[in-house]
């Protein structure tokens, strides 16, 4: 079983901010809630450690297109079978839209059900809320709280 996810959030941040948040792999644990970890092994992939409900996860995933201040996509090469892409929009000089899609293969019970219940688009969701929290703090020159 197959599963996919489509989110998106509008933030008040230029899209050179949301680009160079995400692009920089040492802020992905600050907003995305499940990452424990990533790892750089070379400059196309990354090695990952995820603790989520029920379940601890580690892969290794490359990059597979990038292209600056547009997108970013991925699939993994070991581990979990996973893809997805990040794409930037702008709204105009001061926003810019945040596009997140994944493809997933949900495995156990709890992974399952996730997918079933919708559980993994509302981390999505809540994910992209932080980083929206993120970029937000940064054009504002505050520190985000809790990170």
């Amino acid at each position: 079983m197959s599963s996919s996810l489509v989110e998106t959030v509008d933030i008040k941040a230029p899209v050179s901010v949301t680009w160079a948040l995400w692009s920089d792999v040492a802020q992905w644990p600050k907003f995305l809630s499940h990452v424990r970890r990533v790892d750089p092994m070379d400059e196309r992939r990354f090695s990952w450690q995820l603790s989520l409900p029920g379940a601890d996860k580690s892969f290794v995933a490359e990059l597979t297109e990038v292209v600056p201040q547009d997108r970013i996509a991925w699939k993994t090469i070991e581990g979990v079978h996973h893809a997805g892409v990040v794409t930037f929009h702008r709204l105009d000089d001061t926003s810019s839209r945040v596009a997140l899609q994944i493809e997933y293969d949900p495995s156990g019970f709890v992974e399952r059900l996730g997918a079933l219940t919708n559980l993994d688009s509302v981390l999505a969701n809540y994910d992209l809320g932080e980083f929206q929290k993120l970029a937000e703090s940064t054009v504002a020159g505050e520190s985000p709280r809790g990170l």
